[in-house]
């Protein structure tokens, strides 16, 4: 499930808001199957909790490839946390979403 909260906002994971135009503070980058579940909840609730508007993207089933959305949330993104795993590098959405990443990372300073 796709979803973003900020410190104002009341939404929950299940109610999976779409893909707004607006920027975030920080973009969550993991391997659902290997972080998803526990250190990357709690880290999106931590960032939540002190006010940091966050993007997670769990709404991805095993090798569906990455939205054009994703890249835009990406690109508006302050700052992209990558959560490297065991077999991050497996995952061909992962490795799309790294190299995004990076391309932000020099052409418009985005912090890594």
């Amino acid at each position: 499930m796709a979803f973003q909260l900020g410190a104002s906002s009341s939404s929950s994971p299940s109610s999976s808001p779409p893909i707004h135009s607006c920027n975030h503070d920080v973009f969550l980058s993991f391997r659902g199957e290997d972080v998803g579940g526990n250190f990357i909840s709690h880290l999106y609730k931590a960032l939540v909790e002190r006010g940091i508007n966050t993007y997670i993207d769990n709404n991805l089933e095993r090798g569906e490839e990455i939205s054009p959305a994703i890249f835009k949330v990406i690109e508006g993104s302050k700052i992209s946390i990558i959560a490297l795993s065991k077999n991050y590098a497996e995952s061909r959405r992962c490795l799309e979403e790294v190299l995004k990443i990076l391309d932000y990372k020099e052409t418009k300073r985005q912090i890594v």
